[in-house]
């Protein structure tokens, strides 16, 4: 496989049509709901997801328009190094989030806690496993925002 090869492979939905106002990680959209429309011929690699209670879903930040190293991000009032925020300005625009899987109808994933821009291309979908993915003793570097703070805090266009 070529890097150049990689396309989205569906399209993610969500109410939020405008950058401005949106959350700023799932946290802060806790209970909003959303669905993934895989394209079709990915459909049979939904095979056995419905298991799985959490989703990663990596997207493509599609309307950011520019790169930046260094960035100012939602949580902080100093300017950081892009690869220590989840800035959308990076320099593949590749962004990530866990979102609760709800259901699977056909070619049709419907989510909760999704914070991305209505018609966001998919890249890729990976099942959150506990064993695999909790880290309960991590350090979040320079962030002091409270797990409040991250749930309210609400996008404006700085990152376009």
């Amino acid at each position: 496989m070529d890097i150049h090869d990689i396309s989205p492979i569906g399209i993610i939905h969500s109410p939020y049509t405008h950058i401005a106002g949106m959350p700023v990680q799932p946290k802060g959209a806790d209970g909003v709901a959303g669905h993934i429309i895989l394209d079709k011929q990915y459909q049979e690699g939904l095979q056995d997801l419905d298991g799985f209670s959490h989703i990663y879903i990596f997207y493509c930040f599609h309307q950011a328009t520019r790169t930046a190293l260094r960035v100012t991000p939602f949580m902080d009032t100093q300017e950081r190094g892009v690869f220590s925020t989840r800035s959308p300005l990076r320099p593949n625009h590749i962004g990530m989030s866990i979102v609760k899987l709800t259901g699977i109808t056909d070619n049709i994933l419907q989510v909760e806690g999704v914070d991305v821009l209505d018609g966001t291309p998919l890249l890729d979908i990976k099942p959150y496993i506990d064993q695999f993915d909790a880290i309960t003793s991590s350090t979040s570097g320079w962030l002091q925002a409270s797990e409040a703070d991250v749930k309210n805090r609400r996008s404006d266009e700085r990152f376009r």
